[in-house]
């Protein structure tokens, strides 16, 4: 496997996924705002998208990845029955909790926006539109399964191109809008469970080369199997922390207008590095890091975690500092139109100057999570995450009424590094990674490249002032130009002190 051209490939359809969901949100804000239309179906799209986001964002591979790869080593009639013992339990569990949902609905909603109860209109909507979307997780979670089958065999090319589906019938539907009228957040909200479907099929297309699955009304539950669902829920929780705090985010701000729209907004931008930065290393580096703690070859475990957290550092660090510089005209330049006034752009824009201060950790609590995971260890990063959410959780609730949604991307970024911290700090304690020699030489030289980025993207947006004020119209083709110019400048430098080298592309680990 090729760490770099791995993670390239899952980056590729990954950053054309989330191009897609650029647009796709662009017309989302131009025709709903930040206003209860927004707010019912942003609710409505959450909870399905961050079921989403835990299952098919190395959640579930990282408790199905390592049981599948130890039964691929014994045969593929081995993997193969392990594989649809799960499939079948899998399958009815989230039948029954599809079921269960739609019928206790409205407490649902309750629960994650409790700030809708007081509003009749909009906690109506939310529960209407909440039941559309629902049947997405059901889809989801069994293309996810697909998903992790492909990615034990180093195929990530069909599992990280999956979710452009969704943002291409969605931006179908936006396009349509005017003829939609009203109707509009209703159609979105079928639009969101039809993709699911779709990408369920279109999953199984690629699958099936590998496995063939067959429905059983005898369900088996070997120890194998006790013991991967065992791995499944701690897993659940301890990778998909950064979606859980955000969730978490979500119905604490319902308690003020439109912030869960600033948060929603905010964080549609900084995921777009972490996709590459945490969950594309993680999920690459899973099925081969599991094969060589099988065989015990501590060389190679050693080479790709350094390389691993090298790479995620690289990516992230330099992200971090161009998010926080250029915040405001990000948002102004990416969403700024229509009825997404200045106002919104304001609050959004604050939003993802705090939630980028916490990125580098969102990408290395995938990194280390997968560490973790490898070895089959999923109760640590689950404790270590409990914590982190609850101290998430406190710093919200305590400071919410003094200071505002705001706090929320603060809580969220300061419990993500304690959560990145403990885990560096566990692993190293207990002699589960340790640092190879060029690693601080590289980190340096990283940490140096990212701020002549800086320095250069501030006088970029200072330099294209004009262009990029919110009353201009073409601001984003500037702030393009802007991005683009600084990330040439920023892997030039790095090429020119060899924090990055043309020879680790082709380097196999």
């Amino acid at each position: 496997m090729n760490l770099i051209k791995s993670t390239g490939t899952f980056g590729f359809y990954t950053i054309i996924s989330r191009l897609l969901g650029y647009i796709r949100d662009i017309l989302i804000a131009i025709f709903l705002g930040t206003g209860l239309l927004a707010d019912a179906f942003f609710v409505a799209f959450r909870i399905p998208n961050t079921f989403r986001r835990l299952f098919s964002e190395g959640t579930f591979n990282a408790a199905f990845v390592p049981s599948y790869t130890s039964e691929m080593n014994k045969g593929k009639k081995s993997a193969n029955d392990f594989a649809n013992n799960i499939f079948n339990l899998l399958f009815l569990g989230l039948l029954i909790l599809t079921i269960v949902v739609q019928i206790f609905m409205p407490g649902f909603v309750s629960i994650i926006a409790p700030g809708f109860v007081d509003d009749l209109e909009k906690m109506d909507l939310a529960i209407s539109l909440t039941r559309i979307t629902f049947p997405f997780l059901l889809f989801i979670s069994l293309a996810s399964f697909f998903s992790a089958i492909l990615n034990s065999h180093n195929k990530f090319a069909a599992a990280s191109a999956a979710p452009i589906l969704l943002n291409v019938i969605l931006i179908i539907v936006l396009l349509f809008s005017k003829a939609l009228g009203d109707e509009l957040v209703y159609h979105l909200s079928y639009g969101v469970s039809l993709a699911g479907f779709l990408q369920l099929i279109f999953l199984y297309y690629f699958v099936k080369r590998f496995f063939s699955f067959k429905f059983k009304f005898k369900l088996a539950s070997d120890e194998k199997v006790k013991f991967f669902f065992r791995k499944l829920l701690p897993s659940i929780f301890s990778s998909g922390v950064t979606q859980i705090n955000i969730l978490v985010g979500t119905i604490i701000a319902s308690f003020q207008a439109s912030a869960v729209s600033y948060l929603y907004y905010a964080d549609r931008i900084y995921q777009i590095n972490l996709a590459i930065a945490g969950i594309a290393i993680g999920v690459v580096i899973l099925p081969q890091l599991s094969r060589f703690i099988d065989t015990k070859n501590e060389e190679k475990i050693s080479f790709i975690q350094n390389k691993a957290l090298e790479l995620s550092l690289f990516l992230s660090i330099p992200a971090t500092i161009a998010l926080m510089i250029g915040s405001e005209q990000i948002i102004s330049a990416l969403f700024g139109y229509g009825n997404f006034n200045k106002e919104s752009v304001n609050n959004s824009s604050l939003s993802l100057f705090y939630f980028a201060l916490g990125l580098p950790a969102f990408a290395l609590i995938k990194v280390f999570s997968s560490f973790f995971f490898a070895n089959h260890n999923t109760k640590i990063p689950f404790y270590i995450s409990l914590i982190s959410v609850l101290l998430n959780i406190l710093i919200s609730i305590y400071y919410f009424n003094k200071i505002g949604f705001i706090i929320i991307p603060i809580a969220t970024s300061i419990s993500s590094w304690f959560n990145a911290v403990v885990l560096f700090i566990y692993l190293k304690n207990n002699n589960l990674f340790y640092f190879q020699n060029n690693f601080f030489l590289n980190f340096f030289k990283i940490i140096f490249a990212s701020i002549l980025m800086g320095l250069f993207f501030n006088f970029l947006l200072n330099f294209f002032e004009n262009q990029l004020s919110f009353y201009y119209s073409f601001k984003s083709i500037y702030l393009i130009l802007s991005v683009l110019f600084a990330l040439f400048f920023y892997i030039f430098i790095c090429y020119f002190i060899k924090a990055f080298k043309i020879s680790d592309i082709k380097l196999n680990y």
